[in-house]
């Protein structure tokens, strides 16, 4: 392995550290979501990419561009998908929380608007 593979790699080492401590940190499941999901990808990807420097392009170079493509794609997405699930279901915002958005375009009776 080449060092600049091994420089990557300590950077998403970093990062996926920090989001382990803001599951910690963090005051709700939304603002816990929102930030562990952002620094575990850039952290993942680094440490992925890292080995796409350590082994060019190759097999697992290859794979390894793969997985940063995927990771890329389906994190954002789940995080929306579990965040918004966890909404509809009625978990509560933090009282440090400055606005909630999303619930003023819910009717009250749970039905979205438009969809009658």
């Amino acid at each position: 392995m080449n060092e600049f593979g091994y420089i990557f790699i300590v950077i998403g080492l970093g990062a996926d550290f920090i989001g382990m401590l803001s599951l910690l940190r963090m005051p709700d499941v939304y603002t816990r979501m929102q930030a562990a999901v952002k620094t575990i990808t850039l952290g993942t990807c680094a440490i992925i990419l890292g080995v796409l420097f350590s082994y060019g392009i190759s097999e697992v170079g290859f794979k390894a561009l793969l997985c940063i493509a995927l990771i890329g794609l389906t994190a954002p997405v789940s995080a929306h998908a579990l965040a918004r699930g966890a909404h509809k279901s009625g978990i509560p915002l933090s009282t440090e929380s400055v606005c909630d958005h999303y619930h003023h375009s819910i009717v009250p009776s749970g039905e979205e608007k438009g969809n009658a």
